[in-house]
């Protein structure tokens, strides 16, 4: 086993033996024989494509498998054996047709392997396709190949979720099977493997404008709006992860059954989307961030259900009410699939439910970028007023990692006259702190999920325009922090567009060597976080 896709990855180097995150060696070797396959799948989908063959079932199998590798996502063995042998059926439907066309095939095992016949055999088979055995000619052409490898997975995970709610575009699939064939390439550059690394960026821009319709046009732009954290008296159902379309046909589903729906982690900002928040049973947002499941699920006394990335393992005592949708897996956990929740419902009609009402403090969400600009010009007015002196874009994912209460004391310690921007499950380390207002302006503006960062990009494109300067002359300051690959994609994306002075952390990703970071640091500024004190001094002045 070798893994350090994530921020907190063994010794801030690689897990060897398990996964920090729970994955066993057996599932990390199916997931990187998976990736073999899909590396397989991917050259032929690519020979194909330059021949006008096109497989639309196979590309969107390709980003549904691959974002199942995706940190805290899938950890049942037995799933990863189902999406191998598919994997490799599709590679030999395709390949099949190039040859028929008259195109040819490259020499690489990824198109030729077969697999074993034996869950014991995958897994010896996994051991030898790994990320150290993609071939490179040295240290900084592999890091930027798993670089890329860690993005295409962000990137296949935004792609899914647009594409349940019907938008897809052909030329984020063809740039996904691009990018995983590349894997392979033994003659890949260095400027061309950066190429390809900023590539990725540019295309996760695509994908999520295509997830952002998807959202909006399903479910309305986000509103500013009250999220209550107590709960209410009654039976009750949990939802955590990222799916809006799992959220809204529970909610259906559960309409006149007495049962309140509470979200967890990043669903929050689902709260403010009109066609989920008309929903009186909708009652509030219940716990903190993923990392905190354990204890938090432990107390909920009702169903809970898990959608997309995020999941630990469950523990024993609130292991039979847990259940999992779509990509996510857990082995013996009990799975939900087609849209219908009925087990979910039966669970949560069969357990206690809150016995009282408990009041909790409120806080806002839905400050997406329609909300924003609405009053852009009132913004606008208050930085040239000298009302607004700086804005902070505190984002990114949350993590149990010690280092992460910087992000806590940073936003504490922000000047009066300063606004904060956030989104994604790192807002938890501050989401509740009551930061008052600038103007009638809510100095804290919870952007949304990690899902909703294209909201955060184009309003400082919007800004930009309105100050009539570059993004990176704007009084605004990004300082990210990252976990797992879909925050890996969105920091490409603001590569791409240029943007220079990130503060990272809550360290540096272990995938990057010192050659490339190099590189990062001369082209773009890249930062790691030191204190709240000296960065914040270092900003302002």
């Amino acid at each position: 086993m070798f893994c350090y896709q994530c921020e907190q990855t063994a010794k801030g180097e690689a897990c060897t033996k398990g996964g920090v995150c729970g994955k066993p060696h057996d599932v990390a070797s199916l997931q990187d024989l998976l990736i073999h396959a899909l590396i397989g799948l991917s050259t032929a989908a690519t020979e194909a494509g330059k021949r006008g063959i096109v497989d639309r079932e196979t590309d969107v199998f390709t980003v549904k498998a691959l974002f199942s590798t995706l940190t805290n996502v899938n950890f049942d063995a037995a799933r990863f054996v189902d999406l191998i042998g598919q994997a490799v059926r599709r590679r030999d439907g395709l390949a099949d047709r190039v040859r028929a066309a008259g195109g040819s095939l490259p020499d690489i095992d990824a198109l030729g392997f077969r697999p074993a016949d034996s869950l014991e055999g995958l897994v010896a088979q996994g051991e030898g396709t790994g990320l150290k055995s993609y071939p490179a000619a040295n240290a900084d052409i592999l890091s930027l190949k798993h670089t890329l490898l860690f993005g295409l997975k962000g990137v296949a995970a935004y792609a899914d979720h647009a594409q349940i709610l019907g938008q897809e575009d052909p030329s984020v699939y063809a740039f996904v099977h691009k990018g995983l064939a590349s894997m392979a390439d033994a003659g890949v550059s260095l400027e061309a493997a950066l190429g390809l690394v900023l590539k990725c960026g540019e295309i996760n821009l695509r994908t999520m404008e295509l997830l952002d319709a998807a959202n909006t046009g399903a479910y309305g732009h986000p509103v500013p709006t009250a999220v209550s954290l107590g709960v209410k008296k009654g039976k009750a159902i949990l939802v955590s992860g990222h799916d809006l379309k799992d959220l809204a046909g529970l909610l259906e589903q559960t309409r006149g059954k007495g049962i309140n729906i509470y979200t967890h982690g990043e669903m929050l900002p689902c709260h403010g989307y009109p066609a989920l928040k008309k929903y009186d049973h909708l009652a509030g947002h219940y716990g903190t961030a993923w990392q905190n499941q354990a204890k938090e699920f432990a107390e909920f006394p009702g169903a809970i259900l898990m959608t997309t990335n995020c999941i630990q393992r469950p523990q024993p005592v609130y292991r039979d009410n847990i259940f999992t949708t779509g990509l996510v897996g857990w082995p013996d956990v009990a799975h939900v699939s087609g849209g219908d929740f009925g087990p979910v419902i039966k669970r949560a009609l069969e357990l206690p439910g809150f016995t009282q009402d408990v009041n909790g403090k409120s806080v806002m969400t839905g400050f997406a970028r329609n909300a924003v600009m609405g009053v852009a010009g009132a913004v606008v007015e208050a930085v040239k007023g000298k009302q607004i002196r700086h804005f902070f874009l505190v984002a990114g994912c949350d993590g149990a990692k010690p280092g992460r209460n910087y992000y806590t004391q940073f936003v504490e310690q922000v000047p009066a006259d300063c606004i904060v921007l956030t989104l994604a499950c790192g807002k938890f380390r501050f989401f509740d702190k009551d930061l008052g207002t600038i103007g009638g302006i809510p100095r804290l503006l919870d952007m949304g999920q990690c899902n909703d960062a294209y909201s955060a990009i184009q309003i400082a494109l919007a800004l930009s325009k309105a100050f009539g300067v570059g993004v990176n002359e704007l009084p605004l300051s990004m300082v990210l922090s990252w976990y797992e690959q879909k925050a890996a994609a969105i920091l490409l994306t603001l590569l791409y567009l240029g943007i220079k002075d990130i503060r990272l952390g809550p360290s540096l990703p272990a995938f990057i060597t010192p050659g490339v970071l190099d590189v990062l640091v001369k082209n773009f500024g890249i930062k790691p976080i030191t204190t709240p004190e000296a960065d914040l001094k270092a900003i302002l002045g």
